[in-house]
């Protein structure tokens, strides 16, 4: 992959909003090259258990303007406690490839939603969870990562991941979005 490539990633972090007493979770982009360079970098709100995570990370797209973006790369496909993530939505807004990269073993989500939720809220959440395209399990750097991808071809989304890790597994358009979020948060804390 050439190194001036660019992908957005995307991960949250958790806070408590102190003006309305509705918890909120952080979402933070950042855009890095293939070689590693720190492109860009934007913000965005979704609600912990909430619904509104897909449209919050196409705003957060949306409001980057950056046709340059090949790929976006989400760190969780149910941040904010279960707030879903619709991949084929996010693709079809945003034209671009999706892939969702997480870093732990799972036996799937179902019971959690169902620990957590019940009748309406759990029916929708389930139906999303199970459009979800499926998880695969990628050898990234001696470290192992599952990958669902929207947009491109499983063998491509693999070759995306792993020029976008240089070192472990995490994705480095992830790790900053990451890092990001946390900073922010913990910003957001000490005011």
């Amino acid at each position: 992959m050439k190194s001036g490539v660019r992908a957005l990633g995307i991960a949250e972090s958790y806070r408590d909003d102190r003006t309305d007493g509705r918890t909120r979770s952080t979402l933070a982009g950042a855009v890095v090259r293939a070689d590693r360079a720190f492109d860009g970098l934007a913000y965005g709100p979704c609600h912990v258990g909430g619904t509104d995570g897909t449209a919050a990370v196409i705003d957060l797209i949306d409001e980057l303007e950056r046709p340059d973006v090949r790929y976006v790369l989400l760190g969780a496909i149910a941040p904010a406690w279960y707030n879903l993530l619709d991949l084929s939505t996010i693709h079809r807004a945003v034209e671009r490839p999706v892939l969702a990269v997480t870093f732990e073993a799972s036996t799937g989500l179902e019971p959690g939603l169902r620990d957590a939720f019940s009748g309406a809220e759990l029916e929708a959440r389930l139906e999303s969870y199970r459009a979800l395209p499926e998880r695969r399990e990628l050898s990234v750097n001696d470290e192992t990562v599952y990958v669902r991808c929207v947009g491109l071809e499983p063998a491509d989304a693999d070759e995306v991941v792993r020029a976008f890790t240089p070192a472990g597994g995490r994705p480095e358009p992830i790790r900053v979005a990451r890092e990001a979020a946390r900073a922010a948060d913990s910003y957001a804390r000490s005011v």
